[in-house]
């Protein structure tokens, strides 16, 4: 760097996954200068669930981010199975003997919207070509990893830097420094911080004034996974395969739908704990499979469930969540996905969350770099554009935080008001519990940005 005017704005981004390369696209298109800084030695991806989607929301923001993608998306998503009604996002049912199938309220606890489509990635084949698995051993990452392979088409392989761990930030008057494992020292105008729930750069961002919230917080529940094919989770369930499953219990949940075009079933069975996690470094935990089926033995669990259960591999993955942030940014650092907002999975709406945050940031970047003086200092724009961004994002970020938490308690049954009663559930969930998730206004969001950070300049 050589300068601290608008036209020497360089972005620096830390991590590759969906939230990095999302904003990675946006920037790529509008034409603002960036670098991404990936510790893995190539594109590679983590997540609990083998699929991924998005909701409405996720997808407009992708559309807004980088034409092209929605039709490339397209291609490689499923739903619940044809002839079935794909407007529905879960079916309640019970975890309990009967899974409820005879009971009044059979066929009225499904929940979603006449304008949603459930859609879910499925595998594509090049993927195993292109992308390393990082803590696997079979496939349950390619159906994310199949997503990443879409985004890496849209930005320039030559800005993505490999093998690179943060270790230090430094931020001074006119730029950010990054110091990373291999010796090696970068310099950017910006630090964006997309790398994850143990965020390195959330530390930097929140450990001055907020230290408490730096950590991921166990949510006192885990879950098992596994994917199986089709045909054997037919065996169990029949036809209860076809359309995406919510079964509620007593401490208990499970939750499956169908992903690579209907062909594979993923499933994960959920518990709560009252212990607090062992492992201080890791969110999985190799246990025993003895250990593992004692989770859901008694009475009070449908044998079809410790069926499939024992197609799971004996890894516990704790639920960790970000509770509180008070800030998403500190001067010229700031907080992308899930190292801003790492939530509970219930609402399957934490990845769009991240699309909406690199939606919003990369429209202030480009206004900054295209519609400002390109001699004009550039330190003012940033604090005015990162204030505008949390102003934006943070409280709708924190709000669907806290819901899928909420939506937690429900699914096991701790929820004061609708209790241990599917019907009661499924009500609250039917009463316009997405809408607000799923048909946000985007474009008035970054127009809201926009002014904000005009605002702020003008005063």
């Amino acid at each position: 760097m050589s300068g601290d005017t608008i036209r020497d704005l360089h972005v620096a981004i830390v991590g590759a996954g969906i939230g990095g390369l999302a904003l990675a696209m946006g920037l790529e298109k509008r034409g603002v200068p960036y670098t991404i800084y990936e510790a893995a030695q190539e594109f590679s991806a983590v997540g609990l669930s083998a699929g991924i989607g998005f909701g409405p929301n996720g997808d407009l923001a992708l559309d807004m981010l980088q034409e092209g993608f929605r039709e490339k998306y397209d291609k490689v998503c499923v739903g619940n199975m044809p002839g079935e009604p794909q407007d529905i996002y879960y079916e309640g049912m019970l975890l309990e003997p009967g899974l409820g199938l005879n009971e009044s309220w059979r066929g009225k606890t499904a929940w979603g919207h006449p304008d949603y489509v459930r859609r879910g990635v499925r595998h594509s084949p090049s993927t195993f070509k292109s992308f390393n698995y990082v803590n696997s051993t079979d496939i349950n990452q390619a159906h994310r990893h199949a997503v990443l392979e879409i985004m890496t088409t849209f930005i320039s392989a030559e800005k993505v830097r490999f093998s690179k761990t943060l270790m230090e930030i430094q931020q001074r008057s006119d730029k950010v420094i990054l110091k990373f494992a291999d010796g090696d020292v970068a310099e950017a105008s910006i630090l964006v911080g997309a790398d994850g729930i143990k965020s390195t750069v959330r530390e930097h961002v929140l450990r001055p004034l907020y230290p408490s919230q730096v950590e991921p917080v166990y949510a006192n529940s885990y879950c098992y996974r596994g994917v199986i094919t089709t045909s054997e989770a037919k065996e169990i369930f029949g036809d209860l395969t076809d359309v995406a499953k919510m079964y509620v219990g007593e401490r208990l949940c499970c939750v499956t739908y169908l992903i690579s075009k209907g062909d594979e079933f993923n499933f994960l069975l959920c518990a709560l704990d009252d212990k607090p996690w062992e492992l201080k470094n890791a969110v999985s935990q190799q246990i025993t499979q003895e250990v593992m089926l004692a989770d859901f033995e008694g009475p009070g669990v449908d044998e079809r469930f410790r069926r499939l259960l024992k197609k799971a591999r004996p890894v516990k993955w704790g639920f960790f969540y970000h509770r509180h942030t008070s800030t998403y940014y500190r001067d010229r650092v700031v907080l992308l996905g899930d190292s801003a907002h790492a939530s509970l999975p219930f609402q399957a709406a934490g990845a769009g969350q991240g699309l909406e945050d690199s939606l919003i940031l990369c429209n202030l970047l480009a206004t900054i770099y295209h519609d400002r003086d390109q001699v004009a200092a550039l330190a003012p724009y940033i604090r005015a554009g990162f204030a505008a961004y949390d102003a934006i994002r943070r409280p709708r970020a924190q709000r669907q935080l806290e819901r899928a938490h909420e939506m937690s308690d429900m699914l096991h049954y701790r929820h004061p008001e609708t209790g241990k009663r599917i019907e009661s559930i499924a009500s609250k969930l039917q009463k316009n519990w997405f809408e607000w998730i799923w048909f946000h206004d985007l474009k008035a969001d970054i127009d809201a940005a926009c002014k904000k950070m005009d605002a702020a300049l003008n005063k």
